[in-house]
């Protein structure tokens, strides 16, 4: 199957676009880069995700499973048939994503590859739906992966690790990262409100590193609206 980079890269482009003007409102209800669908440990099904993210008028989104896009190509397959049958309707735009697991700084992380080519032999090894080993498990190459393939690499929840994100978000932007997922739950809140003093200490430490700020729910269970 051939590549094509050049619509992986106006897939980004635009995807940029939109990360420069995420702030604390953004999800979720306008846009949401973090879900998880059954196809990997979500309860949600891709239809039902995506019926969800059209009732909610979500502008965009990108499913997130972990080591996998089964779930983001069901979706998409979905979307595309909706939108030839609701000709005219306003509908989402659906970035490819997964979550991979690394190894930053001796400790593993995860980290969201956005806008990528699914098609790219890069991205191979970190679509098997488990985590890999050895040097494909590093931070540096995962994240170099991402980009061969055309896509955007953000660390994600970078207040949850064993490793303070005073540490980890030097690190990972040594490294190459794009961005990282700024606004956070992570307490689980209900309403979803993303955490308030994490998220000005990760934003601030974006900007030092000029970095994207991004956001999502990290739903698992069945609303797109609550991570749980």
């Amino acid at each position: 199957m051939a590549v094509n980079l050049a619509r992986t890269t106006a897939s980004a482009e635009l995807l940029k676009q939109v990360f420069q003007n995420i702030d604390a409102y953004t999800c979720p209800r306008l846009f949401n880069f973090h879900m998880h669908t059954v196809h990997s440990d979500g309860r949600l099904q891709p239809s039902g995700l995506m019926e969800q993210a059209i009732a909610i008028g979500l502008k965009g989104l990108a499913i997130t499973d972990h080591h996998g896009i089964i779930g983001y190509q069901a979706a998409l397959a979905w979307l595309e048939d909706w939108k030839w049958n609701n000709p005219g309707a306003t509908t989402p735009y659906l970035w490819s994503g997964v979550e991979i697991n690394a190894n930053l700084l001796d400790i593993e992380v995860h980290i969201l590859a956005y806008a990528f080519a699914p098609e790219h032999p890069s991205m191979k090894p970190y679509l098997q739906r488990r985590p890999t080993t050895g040097q494909e498990y590093q931070a540096s190459n995962v994240i170099a992966a991402i980009h061969q393939a055309g896509g955007l690499a953000v660390l994600a929840h970078p207040a949850r690790y064993k490793r303070s994100h005073f540490d980890l978000i030097p690190a990972a932007s040594q490294k190459g990262i794009d961005g990282v997922e700024t606004f956070y739950a992570y307490n689980n809140p209900n309403p979803w409100k993303p955490s308030i003093v994490e998220s000005e200490q990760v934003q601030k430490l974006a900007d030092e590193y000029f970095l994207f700020n991004t956001c999502g729910t990290d739903t698992h269970g069945l609303s797109l609206l609550q991570r749980l």
